[in-house]
Parts: C-alpha cells; structure tokens; sequence
C-alpha cells in the first residue's frame, strides 16, 4: 500500500547493569527496532538488535510492535465452528491449554526448520486473534488472543540469526544474553518506550532443562516470558489495561507463568 508502517526509532546509548533495587533471582537482557514499508522489509532492525547485544545499547521506538488497539477483532477460527486448532476443552476450573499445531503454517522463509511448538494456559473466554502479515512486527509475531474483559496476549517467534550467526540449531536464553540484555533490547520493542527504571521484577526459571526469563513492567504493564529452543527465540507477553490489571492480575501471572516451549 506504500503506507509506512514503521518509520521513527532512536537510540540511547548507556551502560546498564544490574541494580539492587531490582529483585533478581539470577537475571539477565536483549531489545529490537524494526521498520516496515508497504511489504518491504527493512533490515536494519536485524543490525540494531545485534548492537544491542553486542554493546548493551538501549533502543527506543516510537511505535509499540505488541500493543494493537484495543478494538480488535476477537474470531474463532478452525475446522469446527468455535473450535481453534491447538486448543483443549476447559478444565475443572475452566481453564484451556494451547499448543501451536505441528502444522500451522508460518515461519520466516525458506530453508527455515519448522517452529518447535509451545503451550500456554488461559481462561477459556479468551478466544485466538487473527495475525496479519501488516501487522507490526510483521512475521514475528506468530499469535494473538485476548479476552474484552481481562486482557490480551501475542507470541514473538525470531530466528536467532537476527542476533547473532554463531548460535546455531540449538540456541539457548543463555546464549543470547543475560536477562539484563535481553529485557534491555525487546522491552522497547514491546512497550515502545526504553525500559530503564519500569522492569519492576526479573527472574529465572529453569523447567524441564529449558531456561525461561521472566519479568514484569510497570505501565504500560506487561509480563514477558523469553526463552530459545532450536534456531529461534520465543517472547511471549501478557497484557492489560490499567483496571484489568488491577482486577485479574492473579489470572494475566499465571497465563504468564504457564508458557512453555515443548
């Protein structure tokens, strides 16, 4: 459409490390800037991640790849009327688990090995959004759900080669920085405002031998659960607006906690 999607970022260079007043188990960070124009896209993001890690660069965007208006579209989609694909019938206490089909389409060209699934729990009023190749953050974000009445939710699924080449099929969180860099260069990319002095908690996690980074930010308020597994990264956030933050913050920590790559 020759519509530019995403055009203004910045940087701000500056040593971080970590702070005391910050609760860390064992903490530690990475963040992106990317640009879209009509369906072209530029690549420079790819370069301002790998800086970011390399340097402890913190990058500034002005638009927020995460966080689409609030009145988007709730659809259900599958073979079955109201049945998505991937998702179980409700539990005792209604509560339903996701796991991406083997398979979904997606993915980032070709010569790509197919995304390793992942799982996640949500009440079952939440209902699957549909992904647009015009979304912001493009083919990155891999889903959507969200629920009118607590919150929202999206996956980010990228090829480790964006940050680095030398991180092979096996990638882990680990190789990709410490929780500092990590939180450091995605943060912007998901709140679309630096980071600095809003990461109210960071934490590590081991389940099942995978290593997962977890951390809460303050307004815009956001959980983000990183990890890697084969050739890709995986950052899955969980969101809301101020009151559905005060009313289900119980509900938005425990689908935060509950993702898994499988």
């Amino acid at each position: 459409m020759g519509t530019s999607l995403f055009t203004n970022c910045s940087f701000s260079w500056r040593y971080h490390h970590t702070s005391p007043e910050i609760g860390i188990s064992r903490v530690k960070t990475v963040a992106c800037c990317r640009a879209i124009d009509g369906e072209t896209e530029i690549h420079s993001g790819d370069v301002n991640r790998r800086s970011v890690l390399l340097s402890g660069a913190s990058l500034g965007c002005s638009t927020v790849l995460g966080f689409p208006g609030e009145g988007l579209a709730v659809v259900k989609q599958g073979l079955l009327a109201g049945r998505i694909p991937g998702l179980s019938e409700p539990d005792e206490q209604g509560w339903r688990t996701y796991r991406r089909p083997d398979e979904k389409s997606g993915g980032h060209g070709v010569g790509w090995s197919p995304i390793i699934p992942y799982a996640f729990s949500i009440p079952q009023e939440w209902d699957e959004v549909p992904v647009s190749i015009a979304d912001l953050g493009g083919t990155e974000i891999d889903l959507r759900f969200a629920s009118p009445k607590e919150g929202r939710l999206f996956v980010i699924v990228a090829p480790v080669l964006r940050f680095a080449d030398n991180l092979g099929d096996n990638a882990t969180i680990e190789k990709i920085g410490p929780p500092e860099k990590v939180i450091n260069a995605f943060g912007p990319e998901v709140i679309g405002e630096n980071v600095e002095g809003k990461v109210l908690s960071m934490q590590v996690a081991e389940h099942s031998g995978r290593t997962y980074y977890q951390y809460e930010l303050e307004a815009p308020h956001v959980l983000i659960t990183a990890t890697a597994a084969g050739n890709r990264f995986y950052m899955f956030n969980v969101t809301g607006s101020g009151l559905q933050w005060k009313r289900h913050y119980k509900d938005l920590k425990k689908i935060a906690d509950s993702f898994r790559v499988v």
